[in-house]
């Protein structure tokens, strides 16, 4: 498939041009290659393990969810450069999508990850750059029960603060690192709040604000949305694909 052609079906299908984000996402295709391509790798980090597990498995299009310039503006020294290097050498291109993948309701990490939980998507939740980021749906189970689900669809036990309800209602999800959400999610009246991680005091907000609160890990809660998005394109264009998995633990 010709590059251009897809980069124009991703643009519109994950709307990477109404979207904002943070600068240093630049949403979209951020490294070209000759302009073919015959198998996606789907990463959540674009850096050298995965640039070199795509070279292993063949890939020539990198999808990931965090892109080449994710640490900001950096000459092109030392590892920016060895990146940048392994790309051009090896003929992979490199497309980006960052919130625009969170939020996304057919194929983003939120939605995924609840649909994989059995909760019931009511709709958004959750303000981040004038936009609602997350979701929040219902499911009636108990608080083990949710974290048994959660370590069965991402393949590692949660970090669970049990201050809000034994069985949880109303639960809100927000992959990555939004455990700053908590006043957000205790605001629009969930008791239980998914995501990634969060800093220090989230301890204390969970507590204080009676929610449960759930931290699945960074890296793991955001695997879903590329799988899924790979998933689409392979649907769609018929295109293999492949998850080039570097776990970092966070």
């Amino acid at each position: 498939m010709h590059l251009p052609q897809l980069v124009g079906y991703l643009d519109d299908y994950l709307r990477v041009r109404s979207i904002p984000d943070a600068a240093e996402a630049l949403n979209g295709l951020h490294v070209a290659n000759r302009g073919e391509v015959t198998r996606v790798g789907a990463a959540v980090d674009l850096c050298e393990a995965t640039i070199q597990l795509a070279v292993e498995r063949e890939v020539n299009l990198l999808l990931v969810h965090h892109g080449l310039f994710w640490g900001g503006l950096r000459p092109l020294v030392g590892p920016q450069l060895r990146r940048v290097a392994l790309l051009l050498q090896h003929d992979v291109a490199v497309y980006s999508a960052h919130l625009p993948l969170d939020l996304h309701p057919e194929v983003g990490n939120n939605t995924v990850l609840a649909r994989a939980l059995g909760i019931a998507c009511q709709g958004p939740f959750g303000e981040s750059r004038g936009i609602q980021i997350g979701i929040w749906g219902e499911l009636a189970v108990s608080r083990d029960e949710l974290r048994e689900r959660i370590s069965r669809a991402l393949g590692s036990p949660p970090k669970l603060m049990g201050f809000g309800p034994a069985t949880t209602r109303r639960i809100g999800v927000v992959t990555g690192a939004a455990g700053t959400m908590i006043a957000q999610a205790a605001a629009a009246g969930l008791d239980t709040f998914i995501t990634g991680e969060g800093p220090h005091h989230a301890y204390f907000d969970a507590e204080e604000l009676g929610l449960n609160v759930l931290f699945g890990g960074h890296y793991a809660t955001e695997t879903v949305g590329v799988k899924a998005l790979a998933e689409h394109l392979q649907l769609k264009f018929g295109l293999p694909w492949v998850f080039l998995d570097h776990p970092t633990g966070l």
